[in-house]
């Protein structure tokens, strides 16, 4: 037998020592596989979990429809809302059929998912009405919120598809258009006789004959009667409003002409009530283009509910403001109280029609909230804004933005 040299004796044991370091890091990297593949599976657990979870929720959603798509609209999610409002199951729809299969096509006019998905690609969300066709060829009218969707698996983590959530219009804008239409015929038909009454009232006050009691109480029928007539104008202007036929007259509007003459319609109601109304405007003002009875309207309802919500001692303060150069930028007329002011929960909501601030109704301040509606409108229509500003119990400053 031969007996190994010392340099082989050394070889072999390098060789051992070289070995057991290998299987040393074979056991380690042995318990790092377990442990990723304890953790992927812990992972995948979770990942179902909560698939499982959003799939509840999604269905547990009747009232509204949820539909998802990917990037070219083909419907991915379908839910148990989209199933009673469109008449169509889930597998009959689902990798098989597209969104726009189920709008009309000539809201769509010709562009497909652009038409549906472009603002919400560009501002992040969108929500506006749509008409859904259903299975049955059933018309609905659907106010439709879309937003991009991604799961982080797109180009970059960008976005994947889209989500459609949908609530059922229908009932709610019919209702809406019968509102209108009564409104609308209501203050056509109470107009001709109120301008009868007005007219025969003003050629009674005329007789130089008529008592001063008798007088007096035509007087106040006459005011009452006026009013009446300007609250009929307001039905009939929001009507218009509502159903697109707004129209403008245009030309060129002196503000500060048109906020001395707001001034001065009021201040007999102001004084009246107690209210110190003070006008803030240069010899001649800055000119836009625009109505000028519509602005003149617009500002009237703004200096009016300024002296109506202010109680007595108060002060209401009419102003001009400019925002940018003075050739260009914007500028504003300010309307300020120190009245009763708005609840900031309720600020947004003031622009609907009928809808009235919780302070003017403890208050008892008279009105049916059609003003703020009306100058909402109006300035819109001129291109501008009404912003408003207000703590409750020490005023409101209300200021009507327009373009120069």
């Amino acid at each position: 037998m031969t007996t190994a040299t010392a340099p082989d004796a050394a070889r072999l044991r390098a060789l051992e020592a070289r070995v057991a370091e290998l299987e040393a890091e074979r056991a380690t990297l042995t318990a790092l596989v377990d442990a990723r593949g304890e953790e992927l599976a812990v992972a995948a657990r979770m990942l179902r979990a909560r698939a499982a979870t959003m799939t509840g929720v999604v269905d547990a959603i009747t009232r509204q429809s949820v539909v998802g798509t990917d990037l070219d609209g083909v419907v991915r999610v379908w839910n148990p809302g989209a199933e009673r409002l469109l008449g169509a199951p889930r597998a009959a729809v689902v990798r098989r059929r597209r969104i726009t299969d189920f709008h009309d096509p000539a809201e769509l006019g010709g562009r497909g998912l652009e038409a549906l998905v472009r603002t919400a690609a560009e501002c992040g969300s969108d929500v506006r009405d749509w008409t859904y066709v259903a299975a049955d060829g059933t018309r609905r009218t659907v106010s439709v919120a879309v937003t991009p969707r991604s799961d982080g698996s797109g180009p970059g983590g960008g976005r994947d598809g889209w989500t459609f959530v949908g609530t059922d219009m229908t009932e709610v804008r019919a209702a809406e258009r019968l509102k209108d239409q009564f409104v609308a015929l209501v203050s056509h038909e109470l107009r001709t006789p109120l301008s009868s009454v007005l007219g025969y009232l003003e050629l009674v006050l005329d007789d130089p004959d008529l008592g001063a009691g008798t007088r007096r109480h035509l007087g106040t029928v006459q005011r009452n009667a006026a009013r009446l007539e300007r609250l009929v104008g307001d039905l009939l202007f929001t009507a218009q409003v509502e159903a697109g036929r707004f129209a403008l007259t245009p030309g060129e509007v002196d503000l500060a002409a048109l906020l001395r003459a707001a001034g001065e319609s009021a201040q007999v109601t102001a004084d009246g009530a107690g209210v110190t109304l003070a006008v803030t405007a240069p010899a001649s003002g800055p000119v836009v283009p625009g109505d000028a009875l519509r602005l003149g309207q617009a500002v009237d309802n703004l200096v009016s509910n300024a002296v109506k919500f202010t109680p007595r001692g108060g002060r209401v303060e009419l102003g001009l403001g400019a925002v940018g150069s003075p050739a260009g930028g914007e500028v504003s007329i300010e309307v300020r109280d120190t009245g009763v002011g708005i609840p900031g929960a309720e600020r947004a909501g003031l622009g609907t029609r009928f809808t009235r601030a919780t302070t003017a109704v403890r208050a008892g301040v008279p009105g049916v909230g059609l003003g703020l509606s009306i100058t909402h409108a109006i300035a819109a229509a001129h291109g501008g804004r009404l912003e408003l500003a207000s703590t409750e119990g020490r005023g409101t400053t209300a200021t009507l933005v327009l373009p120069r």
